[in-house]
């Protein structure tokens, strides 16, 4: 009896197990691949660290690997405002220290930057305010992040609970909302890498519609996609013509400009 001859029944079960093998194997690869995630310069986590005008802790318990569900940046002179800044896809916490801890110590805002599901935002299901309450005491808050973790935030920002958490804005760093928020009282702030390759200039301002009329845009001359961080090359990016301090320094000033504008 040839294979086509046999019953259905007696193949069903060989193609059930082929099935479930092969959605294992999806599951094993998928896995492998997020949890490959692109860490942070040694070299410039260490300045943040050794930077007087913030203190950097985790969100853990203090445990070993307490870094493993993100970290804290409190500024020395805090405005009493926060931002909750979700990563890139696949880019850990750790590699946004010393830009972000620049942030801080100019604009006065306390950083939360946790490590998403999976390493990658989209996979996060938390809302807005689970994110918020990480850091008791501050009712204003902005969100944010950076590349695919700026598209989460936008969708963050338009949640049910987004006004009871305090969320006041949006600041995007090489990103842009795929949701459309035009009709919000939002304040945004999107700043876009002159030479990013993977958030053209071109592309944030064709998804410029999907924000609310009196946004803000900043092109930051030299930037490419990755000088938002610091997790060195970044696969389909232009490259970058300013130093990393010189990054943190604009990104800054464009930020803590930008919020003092917006300060309630």
């Amino acid at each position: 009896m040839s294979a086509s001859d046999r019953p259905a029944g007696r193949r069903a079960p060989g193609i059930v197990v082929a099935v479930v093998a092969a959605l294992a194997l999806a599951v094993v690869v998928f896995a492998a691949w997020a949890g490959t995630v692109m860490m942070g310069e040694r070299p410039a986590a260490i300045a943040a660290w050794r930077d007087d005008a913030v203190t950097i802790e985790p969100l853990g318990d203090g445990r070993f690997d307490a870094f493993r569900e993100g970290l804290v940046i409190t500024p020395d002179d805090p405005s009493g405002e926060g931002l909750v800044f979700l990563p890139g896809a696949r880019v850990d916490p750790a590699a946004y220290l010393w830009k972000l801890s620049g942030v801080a110590a100019e604009s006065g805002l306390t950083i939360v930057v946790p490590r998403p599901a999976w390493n990658l935002a989209f996979f996060d299901a938390r809302p807005a305010s689970a994110y918020t309450a990480l850091v008791p005491g501050i009712e204003r808050w902005w969100l944010g992040g950076h590349s695919l973790g700026g598209v989460r935030a936008c969708q963050l920002a338009d949640g049910p609970d987004a006004s009871d958490a305090g969320v006041v804005g949006l600041i995007l760093f090489g990103s842009y909302c795929a949701n459309d928020l035009s009709q919000t009282d939002l304040a945004v702030l999107t700043l876009a890498g002159e030479f990013d390759g993977l958030s053209t200039p071109e592309e944030i301002a064709a998804a410029a519609g999907n924000l609310p009329p009196a946004s803000t845009t900043v092109l930051l001359p030299g930037l490419n996609h990755a000088a938002f961080g610091d997790y060195g090359v970044q696969s389909g990016d232009g490259a970058a013509t300013v130093e990393s301090d010189t990054a943190r320094r604009e990104i800054a000033e464009a930020v803590a400009r930008f919020t003092a504008a917006s300060a309630g």
